[in-house]
């Protein structure tokens, strides 16, 4: 629970629910230096109007999560801001155990996984090295793209009581049993949110993607529950990225 008590006490001090997916299309490998100046020129002038910064593989494969990614990570929390990696970690429990221990190794305060792989040799190693490190375990449950209605939106059989239910119904649930630090439901589905936060309320905050580029609406995601936004392409590509993620954040419903 400690990551998730930050998290609130974060966004109460930034007073902003604002998480800056710090998302840059592809550079050439020789630009490395390029793409590195960029996102801490965004990370900078964007950290007044947030309460975290989001990472994925668009800084950690060109700039390497111990060298140009721990530079950032430690910008971040210098910024008293708190750091996520986006890894959707998805193997097996010795390769999972791997992916935590890295990435917390190298700073970020949680990590976002993906039910799927289930709880023994799946998720489990997961959560004992976030608990023993203090760190946080974000879950997917529904995503923010055109097709997540293929996987995250198709009908299972729940094996622990036979019914028939959607996966992100399935997947909400075991965020809530395992007492995850956040669930992860798109802003492009509203509808979705809604139906998650009924069963979630405030136990297990949800993240939600997709504002601005994909389409996503402020109003609607914190309406139907969306503890956090997570805003990428609208703030990263932007003109003025300070301006931008300030209105973006005056928007946005504040904390209670």
């Amino acid at each position: 629970m400690v990551f998730r008590v930050k998290m609130e006490q974060t966004a109460k001090k930034q007073a902003s629910n604002i998480v800056l997916a710090l998302d840059f299309p592809f550079e050439k490998p020789e630009n490395r230096g390029r793409l590195f100046a960029k996102a801490e020129h965004v990370l900078e002038a964007a950290s007044p109007y947030l309460c975290a910064v989001k990472f994925n593989h668009h800084l950690v494969l060109p700039l390497g999560t111990f060298d140009g990614v721990q530079k950032l990570v430690k910008k971040t929390h210098e910024k008293a801001l708190m750091a996520i990696m986006d890894c959707k970690a998805n193997d097996v429990g010795s390769t999972n155990q791997a992916i935590a221990e890295y990435y917390y190794a190298a700073g970020f305060d949680a990590l976002i996984a993906n039910p799927f792989i289930g709880w023994e040799e799946g998720l489990k190693p997961i959560f004992d090295v976030a608990r023993k490190m203090q760190r946080g375990v974000i879950l997917l449950v529904y995503m923010s793209h055109k097709a997540a209605y293929e996987g995250y939106g198709q009908t299972i059989v729940e094996a622990e009581t036979g019914k028939q239910v959607p996966q992100y119904v399935a997947f909400a649930k075991k965020a809530l049993r395992l007492e995850a630090d956040g669930a992860v439901v798109g802003a492009t589905y509203p509808e979705k949110i809604k139906e998650v936060y009924s069963m979630l309320r405030e136990k297990v905050p949800i993240y939600s993607p997709g504002i601005g580029a994909q389409g996503g609406e402020i109003s609607a995601a914190t309406r139907s529950g969306a503890r956090y936004l997570i805003v990428g392409r609208a703030i990263t590509q932007a003109d003025n990225p300070e301006a931008t993620a300030k209105e973006i954040r005056d928007l946005a419903t504040p904390p209670k």
